[in-house]
């Protein structure tokens, strides 16, 4: 199964969401998409499609540099940049 990146169609897109916590997983592993996400990839609206994802963690900046200069070589789109942040309660 050969694998094609996915590109959005705007420059920026920033958006905030919330992570759900599932009871058979006991872990906070549940991440919905917004609307103005999908938008911007309106293929993964294709229900008869299979999709994928491919995360990576680089520890340092150091080495993320290294590897998105490696990514503008090989003309790749930027990758997608998601941070987990905890919620305060009222």
């Amino acid at each position: 199964m050969e694998e094609q990146i996915l590109y959005p169609r705007k420059q920026e897109l920033k958006i905030k969401g919330r992570v759900s916590y599932r009871e058979s997983y006991g872990a906070w592993n549940t991440i919905r998409f917004k609307k103005e996400l999908i938008s911007e990839f309106p293929m993964l609206k294709e229900k008869s499609s299979l999709f994928g994802y491919e995360l990576i963690f680089y520890r340092t900046h150091k080495e993320f540099e290294k590897a998105f200069k490696k990514m503008k070589k090989s003309k790749l789109p930027p990758p997608l940049l998601l941070w987990f942040y905890k919620i305060k309660k009222p």
